[in-house]
């Protein structure tokens, strides 16, 4: 499976706090107002990739949702340009990914308009199509990735099994309770 690697603009970062501190920083610098249109509005090609059926958000709304509810986020890296991409859409319009979409928060980032973002959420490359499954914290989760070593976060381009079953367990994990700590008890 090809799989095409786009430029990298920032190091890659393991949370949210520095990640959104930078998003806030880019923010800032385009200026509110168009924060505001940007967060309303659906991302760049959603309609793409199912949008329809999937509730995509744009990095930063998405973010802040995670947060807030403690869902895990599924980031989706994609260009417009990328024949991999193209193919890879069609596993979103599998019923069985909608409905586990259902319990997470998507986010679809188009590398070549968000080029910060790309970067900025990169642990292991800027290739794409790639899909990063984040805890609520901002942690990536390394438990759920594909099974290609070179590109852990390529899932099968054609099969929606592997992303459903990696959507499920996140929407788990996100969903089970902390083990309460025993030491206090003592």
């Amino acid at each position: 499976m090809p799989i095409i690697k786009a430029n990298a603009l920032l190091t890659p970062t393991a949370s949210w706090a520095t990640s959104i501190r930078l998003v806030a920083a880019l923010l800032v610098l385009a200026g509110a107002g168009a924060f505001a249109r940007a967060s309303a509005a659906p991302p760049p090609m959603a309609e793409l990739w199912n949008g329809a059926e999937i509730e995509w958000r744009n990095v930063g709304p998405g973010i802040q949702e995670s947060t807030r509810t403690g869902k895990t986020v599924v980031m989706v890296f994609h260009a417009s340009w990328c024949a991999s991409c193209k193919r890879y859409r069609q596993v979103w319009k599998d019923p069985g990914v909608v409905a586990a979409a259902r319990d997470l928060v998507m986010i679809l980032v188009d590398v070549d308009t968000e080029p910060n973002a790309n970067g900025a959420f990169s642990p292991d490359g800027t290739y794409v199509p790639r899909t990063i499954f984040y805890s609520p914290e901002g942690d990536v989760m390394k438990d759920l990735r594909g099974k290609d070593p070179e590109y852990p976060h390529t899932i099968d381009l054609d099969d929606p099994a592997e992303l459903r079953t990696l959507m499920q367990k996140a929407a788990k994990s996100a969903a089970a309770p902390a083990m309460p700590d025993k030491r206090a008890e003592n």
